[in-house]
C-alpha cells in the first residue's frame, strides 16, 4: 500500500509537467494563428467562424459522449453571457490588433492580464499585496509602457488593443475561477464557446462584415478552431482547475518565448530591442508576483496547521 501511495504522489508532478508543456506549446500559437489568417480573411470574419467551428466540434463531442446538458445554460445564463461577451470582444480585439503588431510583441503584452488579475483580487477578493508583489507589479507595468509608448501610431494602437484585450480576458478568468467550479467541464466549455460565437456573430452581422471565405481560408479556420480553441482552451481550463494559480500563471508566462520563436520561423519577425527590453520587464515582474503569491499561500497554510499540530502534541 505504501508503494502505491508513493507512485501516486510521484505521478502527479509528472502529469502536471506534461500538462504545463502542452499548455505552453498551444497557448503560444494564439497570435501566430491570427497572423496566419490575416492575409486570407478579414479579422472580424475569421474570429467569428473560428469560434463557430470550435463550438460545433465541442458540441458534437458532448452529444456523442452524453456529457452535454442543456440545463446548464439555463441555470447559468447570466454567467455564460458575461464571459461569452468578454471573450468575444477580447478575441476580436486580438485578431484586429495583429494587423498592427507582430505576434511576439503581442504575446509579451498579453501577459499584462496577470496584473489585471492581481487588481481584481485586490478590489474583489480583498487580497493584500506584499512589498515584493507590489515591486513585481510595478516592474511589469514599466515593461508594458516601454513596449506601448514608442514612435509610430500604428504600433502604439496595436499595443493598447492587446492590453485592453488582456484586461477583458483577466476579468473572464476571475469570473470563471469564482463561479464555474460546479459546472461540468464539457458543459462549461461548450456554452462558453456557444455564447462567445453568438456574440461575435451578432457583432459581425451588425457591422455587415460577414463573407464566405475561400477554400484555403476554410482549411486554416478549421485548423485554428481545433488547435487554438478546442485543444488549447481545454488544456487551459483543466490546468486552471488542477494547478495553483501561481503555477498556472508561471506556465503561461513562458508562452511569449515560444510565440517569438514561432513568429521568427514563420514570418521572419522579431520584436525590436526596446520591445524585448519591455517584454523582459513584464515577464520578470509577472514571475515575481506569481512566486511571491505562491510563497505567501504556503506560509498561510503552514500557519493554519500549527494550532492543530499543537493540539496533537498535547
Amino acid at each position: 500500500m505504501q508503494t502505491t501511495s508513493t507512485l501516486d504522489r510521484s505521478a502527479v508532478p509528472a502529469g502536471n509537467a506534461t500538462l504545463i508543456a502542452a499548455l505552453l506549446l498551444l497557448d503560444s500559437l494564439h497570435f501566430v494563428f491570427a497572423r496566419l489568417l490575416l492575409p486570407h480573411v478579414a479579422p472580424s470574419v475569421s474570429v467569428t467562424l473560428v469560434l463557430v467551428v470550435s463550438a460545433l466540434e465541442v458540441g458534437l463531442f458532448g452529444l456523442a459522449t452524453g456529457r452535454l446538458h442543456w440545463r446548464a445554460a439555463r441555470e447559468h445564463f447570466g454567467f455564460f453571457l458575461a464571459i461569452g461577451t468578454l471573450i468575444a470582444v477580447s478575441t476580436a480585439v486580438n485578431y484586429e490588433a495583429i494587423a498592427w503588431i507582430d505576434p511576439g510583441t503581442a504575446s509579451l503584452l498579453s501577459q499584462s492580464s496577470v496584473l489585471f488579475s492581481l487588481a481584481f483580487g485586490i478590489l474583489w477578493l480583498r487580497d493584500r499585496l506584499s512589498r515584493r508583489q507590489l515591486g513585481g507589479a510595478l516592474l511589469a507595468l514599466v515593461g508594458v509602457f516601454v513596449i506601448a509608448f514608442q514612435p509610430g501610431d500604428y504600433l502604439r494602437l496595436g499595443a493598447l488593443l492587446v492590453v485592453g484585450s488582456a484586461l477583458m480576458y483577466a476579468f473572464h478568468a476571475a469570473l470563471t475561477k469564482r463561479y464555474s467550479a460546479e459546472i461540468g467541464l464539457v458543459d462549461f466549455f461548450f456554452f462558453r464557446l456557444l455564447f462567445t460565437a453568438a456574440v461575435l456573430f451578432a457583432i459581425a452581422v451588425g457591422r455587415g462584415t460577414l463573407a464566405w471565405p475561400s477554400r484555403r481560408a476554410w482549411s486554416l479556420i478549421v485548423l485554428v478552431a481545433t488547435v487554438d480553441v478546442v485543444l488549447s482552451r481545454t488544456l487551459y481550463y483543466i490546468a486552471l482547475r488542477r494547478l495553483t494559480m501561481s503555477l498556472h500563471t508561471i506556465a503561461l508566462t513562458l508562452s511569449p518565448i515560444a510565440a517569438i520563436t514561432w513568429a521568427l520561423l514563420l514570418f521572419g519577425t522579431l520584436p525590436t530591442p526596446q520591445q524585448l527590453l519591455g517584454g523582459a520587464a513584464v515577464l520578470t515582474g509577472v514571475l515575481i508576483v506569481s512566486l511571491s503569491a505562491g510563497a505567501a499561500r504556503r506560509e498561510s497554510r503552514q500557519h493554519a496547521r500549527q494550532p492543530d499540530q499543537g493540539v496533537n502534541q498535547l
